[in-house]
């Protein structure tokens, strides 16, 4: 299934290896708070390590303007990766330049060096050729294998293929495995179910997804929107009022595979004093809001759950980060981890809501990019897959 060259298919013994991770992870007072992304780059680390090679990782990390800032150092995810592996973990404060040149020439095999936020430069997200050829420069070889930039075209995701030999790394081939193989051979019956706030963010998605998918689970903020489109009034609830037309389309074209929820939780507001209820479908008051899918209908898209082979979650069914609107979610998550399916979660809020349920061992895969997911479920080909090498 996966067409592209990876580590394993080219001979990494004493090379120099620049190897993009994602390892844009949340830092609260200087430490590292969530090392989910970090601990799925190891296999592709500990691979190349066994291989002999020096190791030169780099990534970007939150959304610095365009220089150099404290705040978004990787420094603290180069001590903490210093903590989860065995070999000597060095620190570059630069990405591309004379002391990021020195370090790299100074690696030995066996040794890890951590570079500096790639987002210090300006020419990373204009995917600047001199940029991608400085960070060519400190390596033999390139492996990308950070799926969730994969759907950007920058100079460390796509502008370096163009000066080295470039592989996936084992995590990228993982995701681009399950993602891709659902969406073009997928076990049937094969179920999507989309949530968060907006149509608009997924319309690519869901177009894509009613000529693949047998059922379509619509829950969030997504659902409010259908529910404005055929007439009912949805009060304070979160609504996409430019994106109705396009939803009556598609109820209209989708026929019995859009399944929208049948009762929902609302609530005056998300403050603790507020009044919540569950009423059926229909037109909610003025003043109350849409937060969360109601009971009959976690037992409605359970049972759809239960009899599928292939299921795709991406976005929560309401606001779960306030625990009195977090049952949906968690009810959905609950017949994911409890199906014989083959269950792949999206990025993002999904795997937030999963690994808050307690239930992530349970699920087949769980993706470590929101965007980049999204993508593939419209059936995009990523950029920083596109440039990898193929077979």
């Amino acid at each position: 299934m996966f067409s592209k060259k990876t580590v394993r298919d080219i001979d990494l013994k004493g090379k120099r290896v620049l190897v993009r991770v994602d390892f844009n992870v949340p830092i609260k007072d200087g430490k590292v708070t969530d090392d989910t992304r970090i601990r799925a780059a190891l296999p592709t680390i500990e691979y190349l390590l066994g291989q002999n090679a020096a190791v030169i990782l780099f990534s970007h990390l939150g959304r610095p303007k365009g220089g150099p800032d404290p705040k978004y150092s990787m420094k603290p995810v180069a001590d903490y990766l210093a903590g989860l592996v065995k070999a000597p973990v060095k620190f570059a404060e630069e990405a591309a330049g004379p002391k990021a040149k020195a370090a790299a020439d100074a690696l030995k095999p066996g040794e890890i060096l951590v570079l500096e936020n790639t987002r210090f430069y300006p020419g990373e997200e204009k995917n600047d050729p001199a940029l991608a050829e400085q960070f060519a420069q400190l390596a033999d070889v390139y492996v990308m294998d950070a799926f969730g930039s994969a759907h950007r075209a920058h100079a460390s995701t796509e502008g370096v293929t163009r000066y080295l030999p470039a592989v996936a790394g084992f995590l990228m081939e993982k995701e681009i495995q399950y993602l891709g193989q659902a969406i073009a051979n997928p076990a049937r019956p094969f179920v999507a179910i989309l949530g968060g706030a907006k149509i608009s963010d997924k319309i690519g998605v869901i177009k894509n997804l009613l000529a693949k998918a047998d059922a379509i689970l619509i829950g969030g903020g997504m659902a409010n929107t259908f529910f404005k489109a055929q007439g009912y009034p949805m009060g304070d609830s979160l609504v996409e009022n430019e994106v109705l037309e396009l939803a009556r389309e598609l109820l209209g074209s989708g026929g019995t595979k859009i399944r929208l929820p049948v009762d929902l939780v609302i609530a005056t507001g998300t403050e603790e004093g507020a009044e919540v209820k569950v009423i059926p479908v229909g037109p909610v008051p003025d003043g109350w809001k849409a937060l969360d899918i109601g009971p009959e209908t976690v037992a409605n898209f359970s049972r759809v759950i239960k009899d599928a082979k292939t299921v795709v979650w991406n976005g929560p069914m309401g606001l779960f980060e306030t625990p009195r609107f977090a049952e949906g979610t968690f009810g959905i998550a609950k017949a994911l981890a409890e199906s014989g399916a083959t269950t792949i979660v999206g990025g993002g809020d999904s795997a937030a809501a999963i690994q808050q349920s307690g239930l992530a061992d349970k699920i087949t895969h769980i993706s470590t990019g929101g965007g980049a997911s999204l993508e593939m479920l419209e059936g995009i080909t990523l950029p920083g897959v596109a440039a990898l090498q193929d077979k």
